[in-house]
């Protein structure tokens, strides 16, 4: 049943201090003696790539996990986390990337989710909406108590978890990947609530792999690299560069496609029309085309038929209306197979799920596709040699890591499962590439990777369709830029036509030619 009663304010916390802090778990060392301070009046961010520990060092200050050794210090105080309830009485919150909010209740019931009543078994519902009112004007949070949850917008749903941990009385707040599905003017409206926090006292740790939003918001930057400590440095006095090679261990500059005449049309999609998988229409008519040698980006908010158009392009999903041409064929209701034939690649976007087959091995996921090319036959037999050499020789040229050709796909990183597809699709030299997502997931040194290899691509004259969330992705790899809402392009801008501010607008629902020339977010 929802508690009620609005707690007050636990003490202000001065200092968090995580001392010598190991975590492991089976057969991996998550992180190896790490010291970290957390003060009242700074945002704190946490940077490493994937498996570098961060989320695991703040999982253990937030109480879900507990450190094998070392010890957490609230101003000079040690504490025993045993749950996340223990981090909460004593000052902590966590805003997790995938928010925790049950989407069938209002603001109100969300926020008083877990808490006594001060008149049980009754509650009291409009003292938690006052309050809830009261905090969203101090911290310039736009929220109704009254919405419901599933009504709410991404920004707005992440307003409602930062009131959650607001009202609990959270003095120091983590913040896991908290931009990773906002448009940029939410990005904007967020960072201003974080400035407010921050100047009221709240200790924010800010958990993200967005560069230039950790060199705007922070005071101090903590770097992790497989479970360790690198180093921390203010964020005045501290470059990209720097960073990034605090946490790969060398430097990584970023890549931009060189200029290049786009030759005939590729692919095209005219009024494509789709119903997603909840029964309702999740493409409203798309009309878009890519041509040989560019990469034509399609930028959005999570939700909005990225995925439903990813997966009519491959031939998994049916198409209700439009057409789709590929090279001039008619290809609107052609099978995956019939696609592939006619040069076309797909790297999907859950690459576990449709990319490869987890229990298969190394070899056997690189010949889903081309298990039955003469290439790879000796009559109605496998050239088994023939396919060993193949395999060994697509290992070497993506650097994909791994132990042998017959380990289990499932035991690789994200990053080398995403490697290996795309050396499998890149292989047969096709003439479009849709990649769905491509570095989700995956740290820096396998982005720049795969960034180098779609500009690659490109340069040979193969049309790509990068769909992204990652705004910097598509800005700094595409020749065009096509942005995405409720399953509608709302316009197409050349490169560095339309700044970040109108992509946003676009992003939020405004067309091409209403989004030019508004002003940008302060």
């Amino acid at each position: 049943m929802p508690s009620t009663s609005p707690p007050t304010l636990q003490h202000r916390i001065n200092h968090v201090e995580m001392r010598g802090i190991v975590k492991r778990f089976p057969g991996v060392l998550a992180n190896a003696g790490v010291n970290l301070d957390v003060y009242a009046g700074e945002v704190h961010s946490l940077l490493g790539e994937n498996g570098a520990g961060k989320s695991t060092l703040m999982r253990q200050l937030y109480g879900m996990y507990q450190p094998n050794e070392g010890q957490i210090l609230i101003d000079g105080v040690p504490q025993v986390f045993h749950s996340p309830a223990d981090a909460i009485r004593a000052g902590i919150g966590m805003i997790h990337q995938h928010f925790m909010l049950v989407p069938t209740l209002t603001v109100a019931e969300n926020v008083a989710l877990g808490l006594k009543s001060s008149r049980e078994p009754q509650l009291d519902l409009d003292k938690v909406s006052a309050r809830v009112v009261e905090l969203a004007k101090a911290y310039g949070l736009k929220v109704d108590p009254a919405d419901y949850v599933w009504q709410l917008s991404v920004g707005e749903q992440q307003r409602v978890e930062i009131i959650k941990a607001l009202y609990r009385g959270a003095s120091v707040i983590i913040l896991d990947e908290p931009t990773a599905v906002l448009t940029p003017q939410e990005v904007c409206d967020l960072f201003v609530t974080l400035k407010r926090m921050v100047s009221e006292g709240h200790a924010l740790v800010f958990i993200s792999h967005k560069m230039h939003e950790v060199l705007e918001i922070s005071d101090r930057v903590t770097v992790l690299r497989d479970g360790q400590l690198i180093g921390t440095r203010p964020a005045a006095g501290v470059t990209r560069d720097e960073l990034v090679a605090m946490m790969v261990g060398r430097e990584v500059k970023p890549l931009a496609p060189q200029p290049l005449q786009a030759g005939p049309t590729r692919l095209k999609v005219t009024g494509l029309r789709a119903i997603g998988d909840r029964g309702t229409e999740a493409l409203a008519g798309v009309d878009l085309e890519v041509r040989a040698g560019e990469i034509v980006g399609l930028a959005g908010v999570s939700g909005n038929g990225q995925r439903e158009l990813a997966q009519c392009l491959a031939g998994l999903r049916p198409v209700t209306a439009g057409s789709i041409t590929i090279s001039g064929l008619e290809m609107t209701r052609a099978s995956l197979h019939a696609r592939m034939e006619a040069g076309q690649a797909y790297i999907p976007e859950e690459r576990m799920r449709d990319g490869a087959i987890r229990d298969f091995s190394v070899q056997e996921n690189i010949f889903l596709h081309e298990h039955a090319s003469p290439r790879f036959t000796h009559g109605i037999f496998l050239d088994f040699s023939k396919m060993a050499a193949h395999a060994r020789k697509l290992v070497s040229e993506f650097a994909v890591k791994t132990p042998g050709l017959d380990t289990p796909i499932k035991n690789l990183s994200g990053g080398n499962i995403q490697k290996l597809i795309m050396a499998r699709e890149l292989s047969r030299q096709p003439k479009i590439l849709i990649a769905a997502q491509p570095t989700r997931g995956v740290d820096i040194g396998a982005t720049e990777y795969i960034h180098q290899r779609l500009l690659e691509q490109r340069a040979s004259g193969t049309a790509i369709l990068l769909i992204s969330e990652d705004l910097d992705e598509i800005r700094n790899l595409s020749d065009r830029i096509a942005v995405i809402y409720e399953g509608r392009i709302m316009g197409v801008a050349h490169r560095g036509q339309a700044t970040v501010e109108q992509i946003g607008l676009m992003m939020a629902g405004e067309p091409m030619g209403h989004a030019v020339g508004r002003e940008p977010c302060p």
